[in-house]
């Protein structure tokens, strides 16, 4: 077996390593020939992953041919904005019956297409039965120490999915399966906009109390919008849900917690993101998802006040303010 992951992103990375670990060939794609040849020489991602040494069975690559070439399961895994370029490189390369998983969290701007939807607009809808969606609270760091986690792959097709769980499952990272692809993937992606306003939360001191009414809200807001592109409601309380919602509005490993305490401590967006490093999937998420909240005609207060903050120049302060003087749970 060889599993193919494209994107050397702390998850990807990641994803890498703890199937490596397994002892399965694992082809790990660099965003540049220049860093896959680093990671090859130094055996470790230095840049997004120090100190989490490679397994003999891990190989860094330059080339996408290279990357996919007699892979059983492809794993995507990079920054939303760059899904299409990726499939649009890599298609012809998959042979049809491969199972592709996205580990991607986002909407494509503009499109404000969910990432498997972007997988399916390059590759073809053949493709459909054999794309997943991998999604969970998944702290890349904690996972690659071998800290125990768990996720979610939800497949169009549930074999598919099952396929995944088999190959990804290990004793310390335990998938469970889902055919609600749609609820997983915003499951995944929405959380990003509540943890960005739960960093303000903790940075601006409302306490325990404030910030749990907060993010009881915040799942309401995703299942309201979920439910009305058409997942179901009960996966917003599953591991997909709920459960990534925690861990990314609690972790000082979380970008997009980390961004929040920072604009409400005075930075700009422009400063955090070069003091993080890394993509914030929150900041466009935030842009997509309000505006398929007004398509949908559902009412999403703070994806609105966080958009306001992060694209009009609304103090943090006055955005919390507003939202915790108003935060009975919306209905589901």
């Amino acid at each position: 077996m060889k599993v193919a992951v494209i994107g050397s992103t702390s998850w990807g990375t990641t994803l890498a390593v703890i199937l490596a670990r397994k002892g399965i060939d694992v082809s790990l794609l660099g965003f540049t020939p220049e860093e896959a040849r680093k990671m090859a020489a130094e055996r470790e991602n230095a840049d997004r992953l120090p100190g989490v040494r490679f397994p003999n069975s891990l190989t860094p690559v330059e080339g996408i041919d290279e990357t996919l070439r007699d892979a059983s399961l492809v794993i995507i895994a990079v920054p939303s904005q760059e899904m299409r370029r990726n499939m649009r490189e890599a298609k012809g390369h998959i042979p049809l019956k491969t199972i592709i998983v996205s580990g991607s969290k986002g909407f494509e701007l503009n499109s404000d297409k969910r990432m498997t939807e972007v997988v399916l607009d390059e590759l073809g809808t053949r493709y459909k039965p054999y794309v997943c969606a991998l999604s969970g609270p998944n702290l890349s760091k904690e996972i690659a120490k071998g800290l125990p986690a768990a996720s979610m792959v939800a497949g169009y097709d549930i074999k598919s999915a099952e396929a995944a769980r088999r190959i990804l499952n290990s004793p310390s990272f335990q998938v469970y399966t889902s055919d609600d692809v749609i609820g997983v993937e915003l499951g995944g992606t929405l959380k990003n906009i509540v943890a960005l306003g739960a960093g303000m939360v903790d940075e601006l001191g409302y306490g325990n109390n404030a910030k749990a009414a907060y993010m009881a809200h915040g799942l309401s807001e995703i299942a309201n919008l979920g439910v009305a592109m058409g997942a179901k409601p009960l996966t917003f309380l599953g591991l997909a849900g709920l459960g990534d919602l925690l861990a990314t509005c609690d972790s000082s490993l979380s970008r997009n917690h980390t961004l929040g305490e920072g604009l409400a401590n005075g930075h700009s967006v422009k400063e955090m993101v070069e003091v993080i490093g890394s993509t914030v999937e929150g900041i466009p998420t935030t842009a997509a998802a309000l505006k398929l909240s007004k398509e949908l005609r559902v009412d999403m207060p703070i994806t609105e006040r966080i958009y306001r903050v992060l694209y009009e120049g609304l103090s943090p302060a006055k955005a919390m303010a507003e939202l915790i003087g108003d935060l009975s749970p919306l209905p589901i």
